[in-house]
């Protein structure tokens, strides 16, 4: 066990957007001390990290001198995380000390500069979104661990804390791992912008077509998490209706990117779910036989 880690220890966090702005709140609500937030900046990142260090009882800084958190977070843009990391690493004495970043894409050596100054080092992702105006709850979240071992087991602790699920990642996983979260919730709400651009062919507006798709899309999610994928599909191509799925591209026309779109996501589900006149629909969709 590293010194100072045996309870809960206190924690300093890098950068002030969305996720940082969440972590803190979070990691404050289970019991943590929020001991100082850094700013990459003085300008509008300063003001961001004091509006928030103020909100979790910390202190604002744009350096890491004469803090002594245990746990240094890192919430910055991944570009940012090794630049980072390079540029405090010379602020404290690191031996002792936990240093995690939060990139879904990016493993643990991102923060090699402070490995070599004695921190143990991990990358602690939460599958989940953050956007303004937005505090999701952490509870019932996997977390994606992987780093040096002393680092992984305090993080496993930590998101014990938050409610939260942790589990191993491999470092060579993490940009998969990645990409499918980012089907999972950027391009699936990508996939509700065209959805809403295809509702305004059938005369709807968009602000209207949002309204009327929550209950259409809540009950596929219950019928996804209660079914799974092949349970939850419906429509036509689980119907094999050839002449409805022709009359759909034929309107789709007008529809941008729409049409590519759905010829993708038929295409896939042609692969992946059940559906009948397999053939038909795949000629249909200059998708291969093979």
């Amino acid at each position: 066990m590293l010194p100072g880690m045996a309870g809960k220890p206190r924690v300093a966090i890098v950068g002030a957007g969305n996720l940082g702005s969440a972590l803190a709140r979070s990691l404050q609500d289970a019991g943590y001390a929020i001991e100082a937030v850094i700013a990459r900046s003085r300008g509008a990142s300063l003001q961001k990290a004091k509006q928030l260090a103020q909100q979790v009882g910390a202190r604002a800084a744009t350096d890491l001198s004469d803090v002594e958190a245990r746990l240094v977070w890192f919430c910055v843009p991944d570009a940012a995380i090794a630049a980072a990391a390079q540029s405090l690493a010379g602020q404290i004495e690191w031996k002792g000390r936990v240093a995690v970043h939060s990139s879904g894409a990016l493993g643990s050596d991102e923060m090699a500069a402070l490995r070599r100054r004695g921190a143990a080092v991990a990358s602690v992702h939460p599958l989940m979104t953050f956007v303004r105006r937005s505090r999701p709850s952490l509870r019932g979240v996997p977390f994606a661990i992987e780093g040096d071992a002393a680092a992984v087991g305090v993080a496993r602790r930590v998101v014990r804390d938050l409610g939260g699920l942790a589990y191993s990642i491999r470092k060579k996983d993490k940009a998969a791992y990645h990409a499918w979260g980012t089907f999972a919730s950027p391009l699936f709400t990508a996939l509700l912008a065209t959805t809403e651009e295809v509702a305004t062919l059938a005369g709807v507006s968009r602000k209207a077509a949002r309204q009327r798709m929550i209950p259409i899309l809540l009950q596929t999610l219950a019928n996804y998490a209660s079914f799974g994928a092949a349970g939850a599909f419906s429509g036509p191509i689980v119907r094999g209706d050839v002449d409805t799925v022709k009359r759909h591209l034929r309107v789709l026309r007008g529809a941008g990117a729409g049409r590519e779109v759905y010829v993708a996501l038929a295409a896939s589900a042609l692969r992946y779910l059940p559906a009948k006149n397999k053939n038909s629909l795949k000629r249909l969709l200059d998708f291969p036989t093979a």
